[in-house]
């Protein structure tokens, strides 16, 4: 009877996912034609719903963060999954600067008139339907629901268990502006169980769903990317570095290393290890070094690092390709730039890395061969953000380089077509 029951739950689940789909894929066929001005409400009534569900929003928020002290959950994570009122706030001016955002469907990108007289146009289209998969951060339902629906596309949200309540919370005040804009409230939906075996059915709905962007550690990363038979864009481990170079200014340098590090170790454009050129050691590093450990970070360093400073505990070989999200962080002295681009190739991740220096033509050098989404130069990494580049909120940072690279927003969630106009004509 146990088997039988289990089969009967194996196949119910299966059947609730099927029809999540199929909703969705519904709702997407109805907004790849929405006009802009039906998105752009739904995003601005969206934004007045979250802020009138504050305290509904702080409430389950709260219901979150007592279940998750039970649970072996690091500072980074708990940092992620805790709202209060400026983050709520935050949530609801990104829908307002989404709204704001051009439209990219409909835009024609290149109109070529054949000899033939034929004319081929390249135009912006949805993605279609977009399955999100991701953990802790209960935010990033209104920041990938508002990107999903802003490019047209519907949205299927997989959050992680430990803000299930939040991120209820959240699209329940999502749907509110949906419905008031006129537009299918199906546009928008959860996964309505914690079951992780919804997740590995998720991955299989290629009939209904387009992509998949998980967005969480490495093991969920790694499962999507092996389980998945749609395409996935993948949004990797920051393991991002910080390159101070003989020629940088020793202000510049210490601002920016203290930030980048230690702004919110919780984040993935926060810098995981700092490489400083050799002839620069006591004069940039040892200072660097004391801000650093006096703003209460762990050093892991080479044996050259360590000869500097007592403090600095010693790196292993792991240290070097960890994305650590708490306030430690690997130190290297190198000779020069191109040992420091080879560091970068070979533990790097690809995501964010930054040079200090005065020396334009090397800056130039770094820019052009270190082969990473984003590349900087005399900046924080913690940069790497789509709300910093201007495009409102973003679904994450794509490490991959197929489709999108980089911070994923609304035109990152298009694709295109090819519309052929003719008068006749027929192939000889």
């Amino acid at each position: 009877m146990a088997v039988s029951l289990a089969s009967t739950a194996d196949q119910s689940l299966a059947a609730q996912m099927d029809a999540l789909g199929r909703r969705a894929r519904d709702a997407a066929d109805q907004l790849a034609n929405a006009p802009t001005a039906a998105k752009n409400r739904a995003l601005l009534l969206a934004a007045a719903a979250i802020r009138a569900d504050t305290a509904k929003i702080l409430a389950a928020n709260r219901r979150d963060l007592e279940t998750a002290t039970g649970r072996d959950m690091t500072a980074a994570m708990i940092d992620r999954l805790t709202l209060d009122g400026a983050r709520i706030e935050a949530m609801a001016v990104g829908l307002e600067e989404v709204a704001a955002l051009p439209d990219p469907v409909g835009i024609v990108e290149q109109v070529v008139t054949r000899p033939n007289g034929l004319r081929i146009e390249k135009v912006r289209v949805p993605l279609g339907v977009i399955g999100i998969i991701y953990e802790s951060r209960p935010n990033v339902t209104a920041d990938a629901a508002a990107l999903c629906l802003k490019a047209g596309n519907a949205a299927i949200l997989r959050g992680g268990s430990e803000s299930a309540q939040s991120s209820a919370a959240i699209l329940a005040a999502l749907a509110t502006g949906l419905e008031a804009a006129g537009l299918p409230t199906d546009a928008i939906q959860r996964v309505p169980t914690q079951d992780r075996a919804a997740v590995g059915i998720l991955l299989t709905l290629d009939k209904y769903i387009d992509v998949i962007i998980p967005r969480g550690g490495k093991s969920l990363i790694q499962r999507v990317a092996s389980e998945s038979r749609i395409p996935v864009l993948k949004h990797l481990d920051g393991i991002c570095h910080v390159y101070v170079d003989k020629a940088a200014d020793i202000a510049k340098a210490r601002a920016i290393i203290l930030n980048a590090k230690l702004r919110r170790t919780g984040v993935c454009g926060a810098a995981e290890t700092l490489l400083v050129d050799r002839p620069v050691g006591a004069s940039h590093l040892v200072p660097m070094l004391n801000d650093l450990i006096a703003a209460g970070c762990e050093i892991r360093g080479d044996g050259a690092t360590q000869a500097l400073d007592t403090r600095v505990r010693p790196a292993t070989a792991e240290d070097w390709s960890t994305e650590y999200l708490a306030p430690i962080l690997s130190v290297r002295l190198v000779d020069g730039i191109d040992e420091a681009i080879a560091h970068i190739a070979t533990y790097g991740s690809q995501h964010t890395e930054s040079i200090v220096t005065e020396d334009a033509e090397t800056a130039e050098r770094f820019l052009a061969r270190v082969d990473s989404a984003i590349v900087m130069h005399n900046a924080s990494t913690q940069f790497a953000d789509g709300g910093e580049f201007g495009m409102g909120a973003e679904i994450g940072i794509s490490t991959g380089k197929l489709h999108a690279r980089g911070p994923v927003g609304v035109a990152e969630l298009t694709s295109y077509k090819y519309r052929v106009r003719g008068t006749g004509q027929i192939r000889p």
